[in-house]
Order: C-alpha cells, then sequence, then structure tokens
C-alpha cells in the first residue's frame, strides 16, 4: 500500500468513529501531493500515520481544521522530520489487557508475563487494574480493593470472564526502545501517542504509569527474537510463562513474524497475540468470515488459535473461541 492508501486507510478503517480530527487529518494527506511528498522522504518505517501525527501533536499542534493543520506542517516540518526520526510508535494503551484478561485468567497461576514491544510497560499490570464489562454487568477488582484504572470492555459471545483476577509474580518485557514511566519526556511522547479527543485516554496512562512506577517492570532493549529465550528463561520456576504482545508484529516483516511465530512454538511458553487481521497468519484460516467486513479489527489468539475480535484499544471483543466461560 502507498502512503496515500495507507493514510486514506486510516482514516476510514482506525480513526472512523474514534477521533474525527485524525480523520479529516488523514484524509487531507491522502489527498495532497505536497505532503505525501514530505512523509515519503522519511525512511518506510518511519510513514505511520500514527507516528507522523503524534510528533505533530508532541510538537503542540492541537484540533484544528485541516487547512491550518497543512499550513502548521509545512512550516514545522524540520521539527516533525527530527521527532519521527528519534521516535517510534509505542502506544502503551493499558486498557488492552481487557481483552487479555479472560484468556490470562483462564491459565493455572501463578503467571510470569513477558511482554514483546512493552513501551513502558502498561500492559503488564492485568491484576492491578479493576475491570467493567458491558456497562458494570460484571465488575472485578484487585484483592486489595478498587484501583486506580478502570478498564471498561464490551463484549459479545461467549466470552470467558473470570471470577477474580490472576496471580502475577512476574513482569517483564523487550522493546526496542524502551520507555521508563518515571521520565518525563517519555511521558510526553506516551501522551502525544494518545489521540486528540481522548481525555479519559489520557487519565487512564496518567494512572497506569502511577502503578508501573511504583512497581517497576524488568524491560531490556533488544531484538525481540533474540531476547525473549533469555526473559523465560529468567521467569520463576512454577509459574506459568505467558508472552503476550498487542499491535506489535505489524512492524515486523513477514519473515521476522515467521522467525518469531516459531521462536513461540519452540519456548516452554504460552503465546497470546492481540494483533490485526492477517499479522498471525496462521491463524487466518480459522478465522470466522467474511474477513473483509472487520477491517480495523484485531484478532486475539492462543497459541496461534484465534479466538475473538478485538477493539484496537481493547474497548470491545467479540468471541468466537472454544475455551469455556469459568465459573469461578
Amino acid at each position: 500500500m502507498d502512503t496515500a492508501g495507507r493514510y486514506a486507510w486510516f482514516a476510514e478503517f482506525e480513526a472512523k468513529d474514534i477521533s474525527p480530527c485524525y480523520q479529516e487529518w488523514c484524509r487531507g494527506i491522502a489527498e495532497d501531493p505536497r505532503l505525501l511528498e514530505l512523509i515519503d522522504s522519511l525512511p518506510a518505517a518511519k510513514r505511520q500515520p500514527n507516528l507522523l501525527l503524534a510528533a505533530a501533536r508532541l510538537l503542540g499542534m492541537e484540533i484544528a481544521p485541516f487547512a491550518r493543520f497543512r499550513s502548521w506542517l509545512l512550516g514545522a516540518w524540520p521539527e516533525v522530520r527530527e521527532v519521527a526520526m528519534a521516535r517510534s510508535t509505542q502506544t502503551n494503551e493499558a486498557a488492552r489487557a481487557a481483552v487479555l484478561l479472560p484468556v490470562l485468567a483462564g491459565m493455572e497461576g501463578p503467571l510470569s508475563l513477558i511482554e514483546v514491544g512493552a513501551s513502558a510497560g502498561m500492559c503488564l499490570y492485568p491484576d492491578r487494574y479493576s475491570y467493567s464489562y458491558d456497562d458494570g454487568g460484571l465488575r472485578l477488582d484487585p484483592a486489595d480493593g478498587p484501583s486506580g484504572v478502570l478498564l471498561e470492555c464490551s463484549t459479545a459471545g461467549n466470552v470467558p470472564l473470570p471470577g477474580k483476577l490472576p496471580e502475577v509474580v512476574y513482569r517483564a518485557g523487550v522493546d526496542l526502545n524502551p520507555l521508563d514511566a518515571s521520565d518525563p519526556e517519555d511521558m510526553r511522547w506516551l501522551e502525544a501517542l494518545v489521540w486528540p479527543e481522548q481525555a479519559l485516554r489520557r487519565e487512564r496512562l496518567a494512572a497506569a504509569a502511577a502503578i508501573v512506577r511504583s512497581e517497576p517492570p524488568t524491560l531490556v532493549r533488544g531484538d525481540l527474537n533474540a531476547a525473549i529465550p533469555e526473559l523465560v528463561a529468567a521467569a520463576p520456576n512454577e509459574s506459568t510463562v505467558v508472552v503476550f504482545h498487542s499491535a506489535v508484529l505489524s512492524y515486523l516483516s513477514a519473515e521476522e513474524r515467521l522467525e518469531f511465530q516459531h521462536t513461540m512454538g519452540r519456548l516452554p511458553c504460552r503465546w497470546i497475540a492481540n494483533e490485526g487481521i492477517g499479522v498471525v497468519a496462521s491463524a487466518v484460516a480459522s478465522l470466522p468470515g467474511p474477513v473483509e467486513e472487520r477491517r480495523g479489527q484485531f484478532v486475539l489468539t492462543l497459541d496461534a488459535q484465534p479466538l475473538a475480535w478485538t477493539a484496537s484499544h481493547g474497548q470491545s471483543m467479540e468471541w468466537f473461541g472454544g475455551l469455556d466461560r469459568r465459573e469461578d
């Protein structure tokens, strides 16, 4: 997909009904030869809509009509380019834990969690957050009481919602550029990655960061295929080791994704992926159709077996897999 198609797709299938500002900006970019020329001057990996728009937000661009955004971007392009070259898309959305929880809670504990593309590690704390499924139809809190982070998720299908949160004894992650929840500049970048209209997400980010700072995870810098075996080996004995990730593998080549899947097949761990359609290639044949109607959604898989459709920021899930509902 060329750059114009990429921004048009983002407008229609990711930003639609979520960020009117980003939808308008991306539609405009997709039809603007001058802006497309500037974006195409970046390395291919740096042309992502989320990265470009977050760089603009970091530098002070607020919600505005496309014409104003275009004029600002043309004038600020050297600064935007510098940010885009220095940073990566590392959206650390704690709410994705709401769609991971039904799978995690069904495993024999205690759990050792290892996140690929961990950013600042905010998805490594599913046991420290509170949950509200289906407008409060099910409320779950940590053992020591309600959390400062409440994750809300709507469900469809026979989601195996748990009766309690899992016990987590080990938290680790790998990232090409790990972020530090105690670093003000890293937090500014994470805030810039939140879409402009989403004040609740910014509030949740700040609350989740406070939890991370109180009990920092082990985060290592490195390539996922090289680092994961060592992190798995370091997990405590007598724990169930779970490697997981959300919206990460799409940034890898098809060959790198295949290598990662082979790595997961060799290691003594469970593997949860929450990725775009087709990213875990071996799961595609088992997806209920028609798949083309699900563009913009993620697929939740366990050990490469698909279980559910999920929204990109964890706000909903539609279960079609075979895990039984827990009664505890």
